[in-house]
Order: C-alpha cells, then structure tokens, then sequence
C-alpha cells in the first residue's frame, strides 16, 4: 500500500522534530547566514533526516530546503518545502518555542503539509482539505477560535512594505491595544496556533510565496476554515504580499483596518491619493 502524501509530511515532520528535541541544550556549532541569520547544527542535522525520509518515499519529487536549497527543475510540478527548525534564535537561546515544517506544494496549491512541536509532542497536519493535530497517535480536528483575542505579530525583518506598513507599531496603535493582545513567538508555529484556535490572529509583513517558512502554517489555517489573505486583505502571494491569518471574518477585518490606517497616514490621507 503506497502512503500518502500526508503521512511523508508527518513522518519527515515527526523525524525532524526528534533530531530537534534529542540536540535541544547542547553546545551547537553555528554557521553564519546573511543579515545575521544563522543555522545551528540542529538545523543541518533536522533537515537531513527529513530529505531521507522524502528521498525515500518521494523521490522523483523537487525539494526546497532552508538550508540545503533546491533540487529538482524549477517547473517541478511537487516540489516539498522544508524548514527543519522554524525558531532557531529561540533554539540557540534555550527557548522552547519551534516548529519543524514540510509542505508539499502541487502546482500552485499546498496539498499537504505538517508543523511538528518537538517539545508539546503535537504535530499539526493537513490532506489539503481538513487540518488535525496529533497527540500520542490521536488526531484531533482543528478549530479556530478569536476568544483568546491574542494576536502573534511577526518582527523578524526583512520588512516588504516598510516604511509605509510596519508590524511594530500596531503595537502602540490604541486601537490594536483596546480589542486584543499581543504577542510575539518569533516562529511560524504561531501562525499554526491560529488554526489551533490558540491565537486569534497572526500578522507577518514577510514574502510567503514558496515560502519553507510558512507553507505548511497557511495550509494549516486554510484547512481549519481561518481567514488568510494578503497584508492588505489581497489574494495571497498578490499585491504587496504579507499576512493576515485571522480565526474569524471579525478578527481579520479590525485587523485589516488597522493595517490600511497605516498606509493611509503614510499617503498623507489626502483625497484622490
């Protein structure tokens, strides 16, 4: 029996994550990537058993990976995107907030994707249609939720439409502060809360197309029924690009007017402008 393009992303997932969590605390080597990003050895380590695990049940299929780059034609028409170890400055500091991500990109759509937690023991996974979160073998559907009325918000540069958006300072805005609160995970598993219905929102100013980093959350959030958009409530991968993840048409549209006030006073909110 073949297995299923969901259950590669689970296992190549669940793979990463027991490199991620068996290294977790030891005296890593680090290599120095541009803007003062860097990978640590757990990053080097992860990446390679989920690529054996995809060679192995996939292997006529292309590859993106975070550290390793691409394989496969750029026309490919599967190509699995993998980030080994979403949150590494956390990671490197000792901090227990990661995700380990493998999507699988089919033409233009993420048919199957999962965000493995190696330290809550959860994998959330998605077919593309329906999206779960797995505990001790059991699969639980997922159901977004505003009630929490927290907000992730995504500070890592680069920052596509500063200075006209920037994330940071919906921290201040009254209005962002008077309906919801804000916090800042600094990984992609945040944005897989969303369809958990652990966050209300997430909010990134980030380039999403083909990205490693945030594929599987998407198709996560996509899955569970979460409003997902651009950063100006445009098509995803369209436009000026960004993120809106929200649990409910109510939460992304007072997060989208908050976002359009942005632009508004950079323009000078002129009529006709």
């Amino acid at each position: 029996m073949s297995i299923k393009d969901e259950d590669v992303a689970i296992t190549a997932a669940q793979a990463g994550a027991a490199v991620v969590r068996t290294m977790y605390g030891a005296s890593l080597t680090r290599f120095d990537k541009s803007g003062g990003d860097f990978a640590t050895a757990a990053d080097i380590e992860a990446e390679k058993v989920i690529l054996d695990v995809l060679s192995s049940t996939r292997p006529q299929d292309a590859v993106t990976g975070e550290e390793s780059g691409r394989t496969g034609t750029d026309a490919a028409e599967r190509r699995w995107l993998v980030d080994p170890l979403c949150g590494t400055l956390n990671y490197a500091a000792r901090t227990m907030l990661v995700g380990v991500n493998v999507a699988l990109r089919t033409g233009s759509t993420i048919t199957a994707a999962a965000t493995a937690d190696p330290f809550a023991d959860e994998t959330f996974w998605t077919d593309g249609t329906r999206a779960y979160v797995r505990r001790d073998g059991v699969d639980e559907q997922l159901k977004p939720s505003a009630e929490s009325a927290l907000v992730d918000i995504n500070l890592d540069p680069p920052f596509l439409n500063a200075p006209e958006f920037r994330a940071a300072r919906l921290l201040a805005d009254p209005g962002f502060v008077e309906r919801f609160r804000p916090r800042v995970v600094s990984t992609s598993l945040a944005a897989t809360w969303v369809a958990a219905g652990r966050r209300a929102a997430y909010v990134t100013d980030s380039d999403m197309r083909d990205s490693v980093h945030f594929a599987a959350a998407i198709a996560l959030c996509q899955a569970a029924g979460c409003v997902v958009t651009g950063i100006q409530g445009q098509p995803l991968y369209t436009g000026v690009g960004g993120l809106i993840a929200a649990a409910d048409q109510q939460t992304h549209a007072a997060l989208l007017a908050l976002v359009e006030q942005q632009w508004k006073e950079s323009r000078g909110d002129q009529p006709g402008r």
